[in-house]
């Protein structure tokens, strides 16, 4: 199994999973050309994808989505709350696959675990990507930590984990007061302490690869980020991986 990020941020998210045959889409916050462009540079075609999962109707998480699958002819599972949120473009789709938030299911060689979030959306989702060998954990958009994901994510091989702000910096941020509580309230977006606090409550010792993700380009940095993980996994800061809004991050292998 292997990954890569297409670009992870405010202003779109998309992340590639590819395991035996089988290539999958988790969200697409882009438009055609632009996740086209970005697929180019991983050295994906589009006719290789399989299908596009979606975590949530946020633009920066659907908003190519359903142009893409579209153009593509793709099957887009999301759950039904988010098909409902995520009306604009939905109708044209030809394969729309409503999915349950807590029951696993599979997309050929690809077994998927969707799990619950608290996040500002109708029915969000995030997912355990496995090859019936290893197992990747994504964990974006997320408000906080419960005991439901840390059993879900207990024992990854690979972890995508959302460091979103630095409490400090999004409290000195020029962002109005109303906005600065819903980032870092409970159904807001994950801190680099509270993405750091779920690696010291699961099994770290099969962690291959540890990215952090969806970092503010205003209320975080890169380097604020990786020292807090690395902090909590005991480990040099070189070792955590942190995605960009412009590169996301190269392909990483699950051996």
């Amino acid at each position: 199994m292997r990954f890569a990020s297409l670009g992870s941020g405010s202003q779109g998210n998309a992340l590639i999973v590819e395991a035996g045959g089988t290539r999958l889409l988790l969200d697409c916050g882009f438009s055609i050309r632009e996740v086209t462009l970005r697929l180019a540079r991983l050295g994906i075609d589009p006719s290789g994808l399989a299908a596009i999962l979606v975590t949530h109707e946020h633009a920066d998480h659907v908003g190519g989505v359903f142009a893409f699958a579209r153009r593509h002819r793709l099957a887009v599972y999301l759950t039904h709350g988010t098909y409902k949120m995520a009306a604009r473009g939905r109708n044209a789709l030809t394969d729309c696959r409503l999915i349950d938030g807590h029951a696993v299911f599979a997309i050929d060689d690809i077994e998927l675990r969707p799990f619950p979030v608290p996040h500002d959306a109708r029915e969000p989702v995030q997912y355990v990507f496995s090859d019936g060998d290893r197992c990747l954990g994504v964990l974006t958009d997320s408000g906080s930590i419960t005991s439901h994901i840390v059993d879900v994510l207990r024992l990854c091989d690979g972890l995508v984990l959302e460091c979103n702000h630095d409490q400090g910096l999004l409290a000195a941020s020029r962002y109005p007061a109303p906005l600065r509580r819903r980032i870092g309230g409970p159904f807001g977006h994950l801190e680099n302490g509270q993405a750091a606090e779920l690696l010291r409550q699961i099994d770290t010792s099969r962690l291959q690869h540890v990215l952090a993700a969806h970092l503010s380009q205003e209320n975080n940095r890169a380097h604020l980020a990786a020292r807090a993980l690395a902090l909590a996994l005991d480990c040099g800061e070189e070792w955590i991986g942190v995605a960009d809004q412009e590169g996301g991050f190269g392909w990483r292998q699950l051996a």
